[in-house]
């Protein structure tokens, strides 16, 4: 009976000690299977997506470089502009506020189917002040042209501008190959408001050579073809400002005013012979009143006479000008 026992007691303890052996072993055989599985389906998913950017001919390992090359690609197919206007804006070294006011005032604006580039236009700087802030303005905007001239209002600085524009603008690389680099120069003061829209549509039934354009100087004159255009500013085709630059009867006529000296030359000279009187859509601002002023009107291509900051606020508020603002979360304007 002793020896029965043993056995059985024998027996039992080897049943037990085979248990935990079974166990294992399942265990063992579930995790192989789990991972072969999830190793199947890792396959299978990277090969499906790589079967789709393969047929999206994008390498997996340059999506920058294939970007830029859209980008390019784009590039390539924008139309160029069908007009190209150098605005010129006649200010002073020191006028810092006015320079950046104009570049707001500009800069919201984008006339279709026209290039409008905007350039600051004074004389030589004459201290270490406007050396420094000039030349970080330069860095920053690239929109100042510095002539070679003494500041001044009425003894040559305006033909400085017209003949120095041909030489600064030969290089056909800056200007994409094209010459003329533009079909329109603007001479304008820096207290004159321009809609470069209403500007550009005035300009589409034009011709591109010989046009002399602005508001007819006196007030009381609708004859583009008797007197001058003022100051306020006006526009020639690129062929006149060619035709400055070597003509004697520019160069030998610079003193007086700048706008009625300009209109010599062209009478003298023969020149402008298309011209086109844009009063009244150009004027001066009403306040004070005046025999070039009227009240502000929608059909308006430059007001005139801007000298500060209240007459700056009325004219745009007139227009409309903020109405295109974005609403944001970042700002309430009441």
């Amino acid at each position: 009976m002793k020896t029965t026992k043993r056995a059985m007691m024998t027996n039992s303890s080897t049943r037990l000690d085979r248990r935990p052996s079974l166990s294992k072993i399942s265990y063992t055989i579930f995790t192989v299977v789990f991972l072969f599985l999830f190793v199947c389906v890792w396959l299978s998913i990277t090969e499906v997506q790589f079967e789709v950017l393969k047929k999206l001919s994008v390498p997996m390992y340059s999506f920058t470089s294939s970007n830029t090359s859209l980008i390019e690609e784009n590039s390539t197919q924008i139309t160029p502009p069908d007009m190209r206007i150098l605005l010129g804006v006649s200010t002073l070294p020191n006028s810092y506020n006015r320079r950046h006011f104009l570049r707001l005032v500009y800069g919201i604006q984008s006339p279709k189917g026209a290039r409008v580039d905007l350039k600051f236009i004074f004389c030589h700087l004459t201290n270490d002040d406007q050396r420094v802030l000039i030349a970080l303005e330069i860095m920053r905007y690239d929109d100042i042209i510095i002539l070679n001239c003494e500041e001044n209002m009425n003894r040559g600085k305006t033909y400085t501008y017209f003949s120095s524009l041909p030489e600064m603008f030969n290089n056909t690389e800056e200007q994409n190959g094209k010459y003329p680099p533009y079909d329109f120069v603007v001479k304008a003061d820096d207290d004159t408001y321009f809609r470069l829209e209403s500007l550009v549509e005035s300009l589409k039934p034009l011709p591109k050579e010989d046009l002399y354009y602005g508001f007819v100087i006196p007030c009381s004159s609708m004859d583009p073809f008797k007197h001058y255009m003022s100051g306020m500013g006006f526009l020639v085709s690129w062929d006149i400002v060619e035709w400055i630059r070597t003509a004697a009867t520019a160069r030998e006529h610079l003193v007086g005013p700048e706008d009625r000296v300009f209109g010599d030359w062209m009478r003298r000279g023969k020149r402008g012979q298309n011209r086109f009187n844009a009063k009244w859509s150009m004027y001066n601002y009403p306040q004070p009143p005046s025999p070039c002023a009227h009240d502000l009107v929608p059909d308006t291509i430059a007001v005139h006479l801007l000298k500060n900051d209240e007459k700056w606020i009325k004219t745009l508020k007139f227009f409309n000008v903020t109405d295109n603002l974005k609403p944001s979360k970042l700002y309430h304007l009441s």
